[in-house]
This record gives structure tokens, C-alpha cells and sequence, in this order.
């Protein structure tokens, strides 16, 4: 089994990413990789650097869903880029957890 990385991001400048970054350290992230920015935009350097870090057996783990994704079909492309490298998904809101899958 390997790491836990946390992803947390926050629409605007004015919200604050601690809230998501002590759930995502209380569930045992070691790393915790951050984007602010809305959720329309495209752009997620963070979450870009966190899948470059990330490696076979780690988990990518967000306090929910909308966090990664602002819609299904991105959620799932998502997804799928991350099980092309190995990379588990655990999403602490909706109990999801892709490395039992």
C-alpha cells in the first residue's frame, strides 16, 4: 500500500482550505496538494502536481467529490487517468474507495 495524498480546493480566494486539509490529515494524508481557483476553470495546478507526485499505489483522497470535479464526465476522466497509473481514489464524504475495487 502506498501514501495517501490529500487534494483540497476552494472556489475563491476568500474560503480557506484548512477546513479540507485537517479532514485530509486526519485520514492520513502525508502530502496535501491545494488549487484555488473556481471550479469552472480548467486550470488545477495542484491537482496536476499531485498526479505528477503521486505514484502506483498511492491514494488520491478529497473530502467530497466536488472537490475533483466540477461535472460527472470530468470526475470520470479524472478518475480514469488516475487507475491508468495506479492511483486509488478515497472520497472521505461519500465513503468512496477505489483500492478495494
Amino acid at each position: 500500500m502506498g501514501d495517501i495524498l490529500g487534494y483540497a480546493r476552494v472556489s475563491t480566494g476568500d474560503q480557506d482550505v484548512a477546513g479540507q486539509t485537517m479532514r485530509l490529515e486526519e485520514a492520513g494524508a502525508i502530502k496535501v496538494f491545494t488549487d484555488v481557483m473556481s471550479g469552472k476553470s480548467m486550470e488545477r495546478p495542484g491537482l496536476a502536481e499531485l498526479i505528477a507526485y503521486a505514484r502506483k499505489g498511492d491514494t488520491l483522497a478529497v473530502v467530497r467529490l466536488d472537490r475533483l470535479g466540477r461535472s460527472l464526465a470530468e470526475l470520470l476522466t479524472t478518475v480514469e487517468t488516475l487507475r491508468g497509473q495506479g492511483i486509488a481514489l478515497l472520497s472521505l464524504e461519500e465513503k468512496i474507495d477505489t483500492s478495494s475495487a
